[in-house]
């Protein structure tokens, strides 16, 4: 599972990816148009990594961001 956020307001433009495999939470962020920064977390099984992932996406959404959906 993989998901895409973006915030784009005012001078703002960022993205945060979040995606599961198995027991780990991979996120991916920065300023749209590049690279951005990656780190992953270890869980001590899948259900802890997605937990984790939904508060992630909660966090983001509240603070305006928009998933994106692919095409």
């Amino acid at each position: 599972m993989k998901r895409r956020f973006e915030f784009v307001q005012g001078a703002s433009s960022k993205f945060y990816e979040v995606a599961v495999t198995g027991k780990s939470v991979g996120i991916t962020f920065g300023r749209i148009g590049t690279a951005g920064q990656a780190q992953t977390k270890q869980f001590t099984d899948s259900a802890a990594a997605q937990k984790h992932a939904e508060k992630q996406i909660a966090q983001k959404l509240k603070k305006g961001y928009v998933e994106q959906v692919a095409a």
